[in-house]
This record gives C-alpha cells, structure tokens and sequence, in this order.
C-alpha cells in the first residue's frame, strides 16, 4: 500500500523552503494527491478504518490539503469535519512563521470533542503544530493526528511530546534543515520558490 500511494506524488530535488522554514532538497505536489480520486480512495478509507478506532467525534485538517482530507474522511466516517485556516505571522524571521486557527463560527463547536488532526502529509509539522495548538484554545481533545504521508521522523516527536497517537499509510525518508545548517545553502545552490512544499 505505501508503494501505491507513494507512486501517486510528483516530486523533484533542488533547493527549497518549506513553510515551516526548513530547508529541504525535495518538493512533491501534493495537490496530485487529489486529482484522481478513485485512486486515492483505497488509502483514504484505510486511514479513515485506523482513525475510527480512537472513537473521533470531529476530523479537523489544515488548509488546503489537509482541508480535503478531512472531508473525506469525514464522509467515510459519518462525522463532521473542520478547516484551520493558515495565517503568516507578520516580519516573522524564525521557524515555524505560520499559524493556523480555526474560523470564528467553528470554534464552539468544537469544545469538548474527540478530534482527529489529518494533513495529507507532514514533513516539519508546521500545519499540525499550529492546528494541536488552536484546537487546544478551542477547549478540544485532540487525541490522533494521521496523514497519507510523513516524511522524515519530526512527527513522531510531536506526536510523542503531545501524547497523541499517530497514524499513516506511508513513510519516505527526508532530508531538513535549518537555515543556518544546510548544506546546500554552504554550497551556495539558489533557493526555488515554490508554494506548494510539505
């Protein structure tokens, strides 16, 4: 299953920034994942069968991808899901320059309830991170985070610290870091600008 869904990103290597500020020497579309939804059924359902057993009673994702995640996962489950929306914190310069909240109207309903955070991949955990902690102010329990693809162990850590489950289909290996400590910034290689990077 993991080399099906693997086989469904586009990616490339160069030099890149991700929204959380690392650096990393891959980049994958992640936008492909949903375009052709009969292929990513399959893994949809099985992570909505691995999520069910936390008793969840709300799927909240991150936008976009982890939006649409949500969605369909909630449809498969029969249980309400919730965006967080992305917000750039203003002359931020250190890591982690994103935060993600979710929407004045939503924020009650959410109280009290089991949640499930999904993003459809997380590498840095910037999405996650931020989504954990407003869903924390919203007086929520988060109790799983999952995703279609983690790249790297960063999750696990979070996951870990937050006494949170952690579900996935697949793992690639991944390479991040700092500003200040990447290699490829030693060696002078030009960053790409893209707006897409995990």
């Amino acid at each position: 299953m993991q080399a099906d869904l693997l086989a469904l990103l586009a990616g490339r290597r160069g030099h890149f920034r991700m929204e959380s500020g690392y650096h990393s020497e891959r980049w994958f579309n992640l936008d492909q994942l949903f375009e052709d939804r009969a292929r990513l059924q399959p893994f949809v359902d099985e992570l909505s069968r691995r999520l069910a057993v936390h008793r969840i009673e709300a799927v909240v994702g991150p936008m976009t991808g982890g939006t649409k995640l949500a969605d369909l996962i909630g449809a498969k489950l029969g249980t309400a899901s919730y965006p967080t929306e992305r917000y750039e914190i203003p002359g931020a310069t250190s890591l982690f320059p994103v935060r993600y909240l979710v929407p004045a109207a939503l924020r009650e309903r959410l109280r009290g309830k089991i949640v499930a955070i999904v993003d459809d991949a997380i590498s840095a955990g910037s999405a996650i991170k931020g989504t954990h902690a407003d869903l924390l102010a919203c007086g929520a329990k988060p109790v799983v985070c999952g995703a279609l693809i983690i790249f790297g162990d960063r999750a696990d850590a979070f996951a870990a610290e937050n006494n949170l489950k952690l579900e996935v289909i697949a793992r690639m290996t991944f390479g991040m870091w700092k500003p200040g400590e990447c290699p490829l910034c030693s060696s002078s290689i030009p960053i790409e600008e893209v707006s897409d990077a995990p």
